[in-house]
């Protein structure tokens, strides 16, 4: 007997609606593999009526005082709190997420990260005035950039809206935001929430598949691009905004290099890099899956990461026993068992390595030692449970091979060696360094990286800066 899919809707200038061609795609729940919503699969007509209701409403909102945009979003902090449960529920069945971490690791960081750009937006920073030219004063303005187009990720859909939407919108821009076509539940009732409190065309969701995306990100109407996603879908979005020179704002892959010395205690290295590497099944950016230990140590450090993995569940949603879920869809678990499958020779499976059930996307924390720095799951991004362990001989070799990577988002050292750590910190080509810890991110500290992990900054006021521009304003003092 069938069961009625839930039907998510687009919200478009302050009312929820279909796609206009009536398109719909499924959206599965990953911890069972089934059906459970249908969400529109938005066109090019979705696109112009969201543009056209964030352009229409852009002047109202830049006009807007910095205290009353922050009280709007104060309200909407507390709004999620309020709706905490409502919240959860949709993203756990988005993801299929533990339900007890989605409410103590997702819930006080996203209403943390709203309250810290709720007051960002009164700390509008430029040079003060003066006059570098004589009878001439100039100041600068700082304002919003105007409409922003922005894509959203699967693996943590509801946080992401967050760092989306609430540094553009406290600096007075206006947005359509996309959230990924497997993941958009928790991103229409975020649609609900911020509906009921900004004024309508201020904040509006699309539904879609990457084809929605490109037509967001190509539409005239946007000012600045921002995505958070893979290296393949930000160059591809560099480039198409550069036809008409966009702002663009990329938050991509990450290959986190955990450099372990051997002065460290390995019993709580291991305790520290273990949770950091499978947390949300290892589906994170900055995730510490690819482990270099000096070779002094390098077998029992192995030994004791197998045994941490083996000691790991991953399960359905409300076992409280699990550290993390399924994949996020079936493509990703192929993903991740394909990186096994072709593993060289010269690499050995020292734990997991498998999948998990005969339902749903679960798969076995996995470690895998032996490793050679070109080795494919050393070079390219798994976004799995799984943690690579390579040997190292000293300081230099250590950061040749952390650097060695396309990626460049975050890092980690690990050592009681403070002056060590210091020069690692320096060395280390990536946006984050982490010491003797790995994964903990606060709202006031910028989150982004370089090389191909992208460009531009999330969190902090570096983040709340990106989404405005600098003019210089000059007045001459005479009559």
């Amino acid at each position: 007997m069938s069961t009625e899919l839930r039907r998510l809707r687009n919200y478009i200038g302050g009312e929820f609606r279909d796609a206009a061609d009536g398109r719909t795609t499924e959206v599965v729940n990953p911890a069972t593999g089934e059906a459970y919503a249908t969400a529109p699969l938005s066109g090019a007509a979705d696109v112009d009526a969201a543009m056209a209701a964030a352009a229409e409403a852009f002047p109202g909102w830049r006009d807007t005082t910095p205290a009353e945009r922050q009280r709007a979003l104060l309200k909407v902090a507390d709004a999620f709190e309020e709706r905490a449960e409502e919240l959860i529920a949709a993203e756990v069945e988005n993801t299929g997420k533990p339900t007890g971490l989605t409410r103590t690791e997702e819930i006080p960081p996203m209403v943390d990260q709203i309250r810290f750009f709720a007051g960002a937006a009164r700390m509008l920073e430029g040079k003060g005035a003066g006059e570098y030219m004589e009878g001439l004063t100039s100041f600068v303005r700082r304002e919003p950039v105007g409409v922003c187009a922005q894509v959203a990720p699967w693996n943590y859909p509801m946080m992401m809206a967050v760092w989306k939407f609430a540094p553009a919108i406290a600096a007075g821009n206006t947005v359509v935001l996309k959230p990924s076509d497997t993941t958009p539940a928790s991103t229409v009732l975020i649609a609900e929430i911020l509906g009921s409190i900004l004024p309508k065309g201020v904040f509006n969701v699309v539904c879609g598949d990457r084809d929605t995306g490109r037509l967001m990100v190509e539409h005239p109407t946007p000012a600045m691009a921002s995505i958070t996603g893979s290296v393949r879908a930000g160059m591809a979005v560099a480039e198409s905004a550069s036809k008409d020179l966009k702002r663009v704002h990329l938050e991509l892959g990450g290959k986190a290099p955990v450099v372990v010395f051997e002065d460290v205690d390995i019993a709580k290295a291991v305790a520290g890099i273990s949770e950091a590497g499978y947390f949300n099944a290892g589906q994170d950016c900055t995730a510490a899956t690819r482990v270099l230990v000096h070779e002094s140590v390098h077998d029992e450090f192995v030994q004791a990461l197998a045994k941490a993995a083996s000691d790991i569940k991953t399960g359905m949603p409300d076992d409280e026993d699990v550290l993390y879920g399924p994949l996020n869809n079936p493509n990703q678990l192929k993903q991740v068992e394909t990186f096994i499958e072709l593993l060289p020779a010269h690499a050995r499976v020292e734990a997991g390595g498998k999948r998990v059930g005969d339902k749903g996307y679960f798969y076995a924390p996995t470690v895998v030692s032996g490793l050679k720095q070109d080795d494919e799951i050393i070079q390219q991004e798994v976004f799995g449970p799984v943690i690579t362990v390579q040997s190292f001989t000293d300081e230099d070799q250590a950061v040749a091979y952390a650097n060695g990577v396309d990626y460049a988002l975050a890092s980690s050292v690990w050592t009681k060696d403070h002056a060590r750590a210091m020069r690692m910190s320096k060395k280390l080509d990536f946006g984050c360094v982490w010491i003797n810890t790995h994964i903990p991110l606060v709202a006031e500290m910028p989150h982004g990286g370089f090389k191909k992990s992208g460009y531009g900054k999330d969190l902090s006021a570096y983040g709340f800066d990106d989404y405005t521009r600098v003019k210089h304003v000059m007045t001459s003092l005479e009559d």
